[in-house]
């Protein structure tokens, strides 16, 4: 009888023990990597502007290649302290100094959509 009731009493304080792993784990940051570059932004963002006005924009490019000069890409990445890791890319291609496409998952918001 008593063995029954340690063991009854150890299985309830593990199952108790369970339930509190969240609030004792360690507490961990929200990481931002990146140039943050929002749909509101994008949708600035015309067929012709020049490097400058799109630097204005976006702000600078995370990565610049001097193999592809006419080449940009920003890249974020959100990493929250407890969740799933969030990537958003976007390449902006220019053609003879002025932008010609955008490619990447950050489109801009379409007109009249709430």
């Amino acid at each position: 009888m008593r063995t029954l009731l340690t063991s009854a009493l150890l299985v309830a304080t593990l199952a108790g023990c369970s339930s509190v792993s969240d609030f004792l784990s360690p507490y961990r940051i929200d990481v931002r990597q990146g140039n943050f570059v929002s749909q509101e932004m994008v949708a600035q963002l015309k067929p012709g502007m020049s490097r400058e006005q799109v630097r204005f924009v976006l702000g600078a490019p995370l990565l610049t290649d001097v193999f592809h000069a006419d080449r940009w890409d920003y890249v974020y990445r959100f990493q929250p302290g407890k969740g799933k890791l969030q990537e958003r890319k976007l390449t902006v291609i220019f053609e003879n100094g002025s932008l010609a496409r955008l490619e990447g998952d950050v489109r801009p918001e379409e007109a009249g959509a709430q």
